[in-house]
C-alpha cells in the first residue's frame, strides 16, 4: 500500500490517503440533499427504462468513472509528467507520438484486464448484467459506494495504493513513458483509482460472462482516463491544469457519490421491476 515517487536520483515511500473529509460548504443538508436528488433522477430513470437499457446506462457510468479517475493521484501525474516538451505548435506536434502510445497502453490494458475479467464471469457461469441478479449486485454497489462518497457511510475501499513509477521518465523517451504509463493505468488495480465507479463496471464485466462485453466496458472507462490527458492540447499551464484539478476534487468526489446513487437506484428499479 504505497506510492512511488522519484527525488534525486532514489525512491520515496509515500502513502496513498483517501478522501476522507469535505469541505465546510457541503453541510449534511447539501449532501442530503444531493444523495435524495440522485436517488429520484435515478428512480425515474429506472421506471422509464427496461432491461434492453442496462448496456447503455453502464456505458455511460464507466465514461464518467473514467473522467472522474482525473482526480486520483496518477490522473495528476500523468497530466503532468507527460506534457509536451516547449512551447507552441511545434512542441505540440512533437508530443502528439505521446499522446497516441499513452492511448494505445490504454488499449492494451483494456483488453487484458477484460479478457480476464470477462473470463472469470464466464467460468463462474454469469451469461448477462440484465438480469435480477445481476441488477441487484450493481444496484449495492452503487448504493453502498455513492453513500460512501457522499460522506455518509465508510466501507472498505480495497485499492493498490501505488502510483506509476516516476523515475522511468529519466531512462526512457517520453513517447515510451506515454505508452507504459497507458499500459499500468490501463489495467486500472495496479495504482490507485480514486472513483468506486471502478467496482461497479469492474462486476458488469464479470456479470456478462463475456469476453467482447467486458473489454468494451473496460475500454470505455479507460476511454474516460484517457481523454484528459488532451488538455495538454490547450495552451495551458501545467500550474493552471494542476490547480483547477486541486479546486474541484472535492466536487469531484460529490459527483461521484452522486452518479452512483443514481445508477445504483436506477439498476434496483429494474432488478424489482
Amino acid at each position: 500500500m504505497t506510492s512511488i515517487d522519484h527525488l534525486q536520483g532514489e525512491e520515496i515511500i509515500d502513502g496513498v490517503a483517501d478522501c476522507t473529509t469535505f469541505p465546510a460548504q457541503y453541510t449534511v443538508g447539501t449532501r442530503t440533499a444531493i444523495l435524495v436528488a440522485s436517488a429520484a433522477s435515478g428512480g425515474t430513470c429506472g421506471f422509464m427504462l427496461n432491461d434492453a437499457n442496462v448496456g447503455t446506462l453502464l456505458a455511460v457510468a464507466a465514461f464518467a468513472g473514467g473522467l472522474l479517475s482525473t482526480w486520483s493521484p496518477c490522473g495528476y501525474s500523468s497530466i503532468s509528467l507527460l506534457r509536451p516538451t516547449g512551447k507552441g505548435s511545434r512542441a505540440v506536434l512533437n508530443w502528439l507520438p505521446t499522446f497516441a502510445m499513452h492511448g494505445l497502453g490504454y488499449a492494451v490494458g483494456a483488453l487484458i484486464l477484460g479478457t480476464l475479467l470477462g473470463a472469470v464471469g464466464g467460468i463462474a457461469g454469469f451469461a448477462g448484467v440484465a438480469g435480477t441478479l445481476g441488477l441487484s449486485i450493481l444496484a449495492l454497489i452503487g448504493l453502498v459506494y455513492g453513500a460512501h462518497q457522499l460522506d455518509f457511510l465508510r466501507v472498505p475501499y480495497p485499492q493498490r495504493r501505488a502510483q506509476v513509477p516516476h523515475d522511468a521518465r529519466q531512462r526512457f523517451p517520453k513517447w515510451v513513458v506515454g505508452g507504459l504509463y497507458g499500459l499500468s493505468l490501463g489495467l486500472d488495480y495496479l495504482t490507485y483509482v480514486q472513483t468506486p465507479l471502478l467496482y461497479l463496471i469492474t462486476a458488469a464485466a464479470i456479470l456478462t460472462g463475456n469476453i467482447p462485453e467486458a473489454i468494451g466496458l473496460v475500454a470505455i472507462f479507460n476511454l474516460g482516463r484517457y481523454l484528459p490527458v488532451g488538455v495538454n492540447l490547450l495552451p495551458l499551464t501545467d500550474y493552471q491544469i494542476q490547480s483547477w484539478l486541486g479546486r474541484h476534487q472535492e466536487r469531484a468526489a460529490l459527483a461521484d457519490g452522486a452518479i452512483l446513487t443514481a445508477f445504483g437506484t436506477a439498476f434496483a428499479v429494474l432488478a424489482l421491476a
